[in-house]
């Protein structure tokens, strides 16, 4: 397989992209600490959701409390000095926020099966609708990324993939009997196979044969 090559921005593009990005994500993170503090998971109605954050969520509560001790140190050092205090202690709690966002758009935007079909999501940055109508195949599949290879891959058919992955590994594959057009933060592609992670696989292949 091949890396898909999304087309070179300009300059001004770039910093218009990466500008967007950044409000996106923003927005992103509270929203989604908005939809965990009142438990409201993006989850269809009548679907049942399948959660892939539990293989990194040691490392993300890692880096919190990492970061909240810091905040803390840092605070105690620097704590004589107001015009060094407040920046410092605005930044620290926005990146202590920002973590905690991130991982509750983990928590809160979880892959689901239903009557309409599946969902495939990865944080704020992938939800794909895949109805029925459109799947060929769900099968479990074990794929290891290998090299930091890319979330776009080609096939020697012109096939292209979707790879969701979590601790660089997929491992339920859905093919698609037609191309879906899928929405990335690096532009909008067709696909025709998606590989996501989910924390119980079985499970999840029980409730798309539900459906199918």
């Amino acid at each position: 397989m091949t890396a898909v090559v999304v087309p070179r921005r300009t300059g001004r593009q770039l910093v218009a992209h990466l500008a967007r990005r950044a409000i996106a994500m923003e927005i992103g993170v509270w929203q989604s600490l908005h939809r965990f503090l009142f438990r409201r998971p993006r989850v269809p109605a009548g679907a049942v959701a399948f959660t892939y954050h539990r293989a990194v969520l040691p490392l993300i509560v890692t880096f919190i409390v990492l970061s909240v001790l810091e905040l803390v140190v840092v605070d105690l050092v620097v704590h004589r000095w107001p015009v060094v205090r407040v920046p410092l202690l605005v930044l620290g709690i926005w990146g202590v926020t920002w973590m905690l966002g991130f991982l509750a758009a983990l928590v809160t935007r979880p892959h689901s099966v239903g009557p309409d079909g599946i969902h495939a999501r990865y944080s704020t940055d992938v939800d794909v609708a895949l109805p029925w109508s459109a799947i060929t195949a769900v099968t479990r599949r074990l794929d290891t990324r290998a090299e930091k290879a890319p979330r776009l891959t080609r096939d020697a058919a012109g096939a292209v993939t979707l790879h969701l992955w979590m601790q660089d590994r997929t491992n339920v594959d859905v093919e698609l009997d037609q191309p879906v057009s899928v929405r990335l933060p690096e532009g909008t592609t067709t696909v025709h196979r998606i590989g996501l992670f989910a924390d119980d696989p079985a499970a999840f292949l029980a409730a798309v044969r539900q459906h199918c």
